[in-house]
């Protein structure tokens, strides 16, 4: 699968390409206003719809995760409306400034570091709001390792308000099941460089009825990121906007292997690697920052002792078995290290990386 030896790179992504994948990266420019395109962003539809069990409009944007995250305020959210942010981590963050930054009202709603949203807290906050516009969340927090339980999220947010359900799925889609109709997911937000396993460059969102009504009656300025764009070239066989086309051929294999191989198959096989790696850490002496039953299956979350310089860590893994790891963000820099198991990852690659790990923590 990986004839490259190349650098081990264990962070939470952009992933290693698979050599089937990466060969694509490398094919000739086509017309991105001709048949050839059409018909691939035809099939990428279909089956970037399928791998989110949905039937909701889906849309790729030549853009980054945060683009999507973005996209999704902008075509949803008005200055003034009343918006829950459910945080756990960075990239709840990050949802929580973008929505202020279009004039929302944010409500936040934090949680520790290293846990996931408290169900009931979720409940008894959206009662204290009147005339609730939307909840903003991250589904899988990878600045710490932990996934949100999205489902039973969504079903409070159903039972208790009408408001629109906008979820980060940036680090979880195609690693981590989304049911995206099943659950009453309005705008789903993810991105080609992670369990996706495509380079950077194409985000990719899911928007329903209920979203699509509140964006014709939105006043916000958008142009870049208007989904009614993308809906009008898609009835054509394009994208607005000239497309990262090396990207696309990337991710249109990959969905077409995802598909073949089956959703529920991906999914076990990251959670199989989840929790080899899971067990290699504790069985090093490691302690994993959420709990296990939290414990995301894209990317793990470890602990260091307060006398290890994580930085330090990380660039000496680098620098002495050429394997890159992740480092903490924000408030954890420095206090943990992470390692990324999203997309096609083997057992021996995990194995090369504890034993770095090992190697440097006894050396200092």
């Amino acid at each position: 699968m990986f004839t490259n030896k190349s650098t081990n790179l264990r962070i939470p992504g952009p992933v290693p390409l698979p050599d089937n994948i990466l060969k694509t990266v490398g094919s000739q420019m086509i017309n991105h206003r001709g048949p050839e395109y059409a018909e691939m962003l035809h099939s990428m539809t279909k089956n970037l719809k399928s791998a989110l069990f949905t039937t909701n409009d889906a849309y790729f944007i030549t853009t980054s995760g945060t683009g999507a995250m973005e996209a999704a305020i902008a075509n949803t959210i008005e200055k003034g409306d009343k918006v829950l942010s459910i945080v756990i981590g960075v990239f709840g963050e990050r949802f929580t400034e973008i929505a202020t930054s279009y004039g929302a009202n944010v409500t936040k709603l934090e949680f520790p570091l290293g846990k996931p949203a408290d169900l009931d807290k979720i409940r008894s906050k959206i009662r204290t709001i009147k005339d609730l516009s939307a909840v903003i969340f991250t589904h899988n927090e990878s600045s710490t390792g932990v996934t949100n339980n999205l489902e039973k999220i969504c079903g409070i947010i159903r039972e208790e308000s009408n408001a629109l359900i906008l979820v980060d799925a940036v680090s979880s889609a195609a690693g981590i099941p989304i049911h995206v109709d099943k659950w009453g997911i309005d705008v789903v937000a993810t991105a080609s460089q992670k369990s996706w396993v495509s380079p950077p460059g194409i985000a990719m969102v899911t928007v329903s009825k209920r979203a699509w009504d509140k964006n014709r009656i939105s006043s916000n300025a958008k142009y870049y990121f208007d989904f009614q764009q993308y809906e009008d070239y898609l009835q054509i066989g394009q994208s607005p906007f000239t497309p990262c086309l090396s990207a696309m051929y990337a991710l249109n294999v990959s969905l077409q292997n995802m598909l073949d191989e089956g959703m529920e198959h991906v999914f076990d096989r990251h959670t199989e690697i989840a929790n080899y790696t899971r067990n290699k850490a504790l069985n090093n002496g490691l302690e994993i920052l959420p709990d296990l039953d939290v414990a995301s299956d894209t990317v793990t979350a470890i602990k260091l002792p307060k006398s290890i310089d994580g930085n330090a860590l990380v660039s000496t893994i680098r620098e002495r078995h050429n394997i890159v790891v992740g480092g903490g963000q924000k408030s954890l820099t420095g206090k943990i290290f992470r390692i990324g198991h999203m997309g096609f990852v083997e057992k021996k690659q995990i194995d090369e990386t504890f034993l770095a790990v090992g190697e440097v923590l006894e050396s200092f």
